[in-house]
């Protein structure tokens, strides 16, 4: 199924994700320029280094997190730059930060058949992965960065 079929599916199936559509677009082009710096200048911005949020996830959060899920397959699928791996995660964690969802972000090496060090990227909130888990298996996490957010 092309792009364009897959947002004509979820506009008919799932009309909350299919209005974080554009902001995901939006999402992955500052993902994409805020990636072209220097990793140290965009680390900070990814959370507490080394740490990991929790693995459950409030039922509250469940539904927005899958929709912010469905919204940044889509969106990553149509843009006219490459919405590499770490640039779905670094926008998936930011559309979960603005609602206020914990997340963490990891990073992971691997060796490709030919023997080349591959890297990855994905997100996790709670239960649930955002981006990067249909890759993420044989990857060795190599850093991790923790988005929480304090509830006052």
């Amino acid at each position: 199924m092309t792009a364009l079929g897959r947002i004509r599916q979820l506009l008919t199936r799932d009309r909350a994700a299919a209005m974080l559509l554009p902001e995901a677009l939006w999402r992955l082009f500052l993902a994409r320029i805020q990636l072209l710096f220097p990793f140290k200048r965009t680390a900070p911005k990814l959370g507490i280094q080394s740490q990991e949020t929790g693995m459950v996830s409030r039922d509250s959060e469940a539904l927005r997190i899958q929709q912010i899920t469905k919204a940044i397959r889509i969106a990553s699928r149509v843009t006219p730059w490459k919405s590499t791996c770490m640039v779905r995660a670094v926008a998936g964690l930011k559309m979960l930060e603005k609602r206020g969802i914990e997340s963490t972000l990891y990073m992971g090496v691997a060796r490709d058949k030919k023997g080349q060090m591959a890297a990855h990227a994905w997100l996790r909130s709670g239960a649930y992965y955002v981006s990067g888990d249909d890759t993420m298996k044989g990857f060795v996490v190599v850093e991790k960065f923790a988005k929480v957010l304090q509830v006052e």
